[in-house]
């Protein structure tokens, strides 16, 4: 049994007619004719009556046309759903993400995405570097957006965009006057820093910053959330720092100042092994949209940099 014996099947059902059904089909009504009756002694019943004014189904034949039907409707919403899936707009890519979506590259990219490709779902998974590349590798995640330029076996990585480093403390902080700053003045400050991801991060950051003056920073490490850590900062506990993302999220209290010359990388990484097309898409569009910020047109506008690649 065949595809095409059931399409002969349909065709004669609806045209009532061998001879019609193989105009619709574009075939010889032999052919029609003769698939028809080898199916008929395959499946050992008559399908239609023949007359001469063409043929009409037997009740077993009309059995048989209504699950061919849904047979052939099943088979056709496979085709198309697995051509969806494999042009990419169909179905889920998983995303690691170590960053705030409040605003910047990321954010929008996820915007523009979601916006180009509404039938793929974006998953997103909040988490550390490590467990983002280990979950990459096995193909647990689909990408993941991260700092730096992290280096795994059987990954590729792409730098997509910088964001500035902020400084985040009091509001009435007696550096609160300042509109940049820089290390030294940062020096024999009191930081406080979430346990958490990205606290770690934050915490071998200030350690190679510091340490490079020569000296051993004082940290805290706090089992609370970001948004607590805020309310602690703009309670006087300690300063804390922030990429360019995150400081659009305003807490009461508190104030960001850009430490000069700062300037974090995000890139973004995945298997070389993973086929999900959805996930192409997304590398594409993320690519033209780095390529398409002009870093010195956003500079002159005082527009933030996040979409400038160097």
């Amino acid at each position: 049994m065949e595809l095409r014996h059931l399409r002969y099947v349909v065709a004669a059902a609806e045209r009532g007619s061998f001879r019609r059904a193989a105009i619709a089909l574009d075939i010889r009504e032999s052919a029609v004719s003769r698939r028809i009756r080898d199916l008929e002694d395959e499946v050992g019943v008559a399908l239609f009556i023949r007359h001469h004014g063409g043929v009409r189904l037997t009740y077993a034949g009309q059995r048989f046309l209504y699950r061919a039907l849904r047979a052939l409707n099943e088979i056709e919403r496979a085709a198309a759903d697995a051509g969806s899936f494999g042009r990419g707009e169909a179905g889920t890519v998983r995303i690691g993400i170590f960053t705030s979506l409040a605003s910047g590259f990321l954010p929008d990219l996820l915007r523009a995405y979601v916006s180009a490709n509404p039938g793929v779902r974006p998953d997103l998974i909040e988490g550390g570097p490590a467990a983002h590349i280990a979950a990459v590798q096995r193909l647990h995640l689909d990408i993941a957006f991260l700092t730096g330029q992290p280096v795994a076996e059987g990954c590729d990585v792409a730098h997509l965009w910088n964001e500035r480093v902020l400084a985040v403390m009091p509001s009435k902080h007696e550096l609160a006057s300042l509109r940049t700053l820089n290390w030294m003045h940062l020096r024999d400050r009191h930081f406080i820093l979430s346990e958490d991801d990205p606290g770690p991060e934050i915490y071998d950051y200030l350690v190679k910053h510091l340490g490079d003056l020569g000296h051993h920073p004082s940290i805290a490490r706090l089992r609370v959330g970001r948004d607590n850590l805020m309310h602690l900062v703009a309670m006087g506990q300690g300063l804390t720092l922030v990429h360019e993302a995150a400081g659009a999220a305003r807490f009461p209290g508190v104030i960001y100042r850009q430490i000069k010359d700062e300037i974090l990388p995000f890139c973004a990484i995945w298997s070389s092994k993973n086929d999900n097309p959805a996930l192409r898409r997304l590398l594409s569009l993320a690519r033209t949209m780095s390529r398409s910020l002009l870093p010195s047109v956003l500079l002159c506008l005082g527009l933030p940099i996040y979409g400038f690649v160097g």
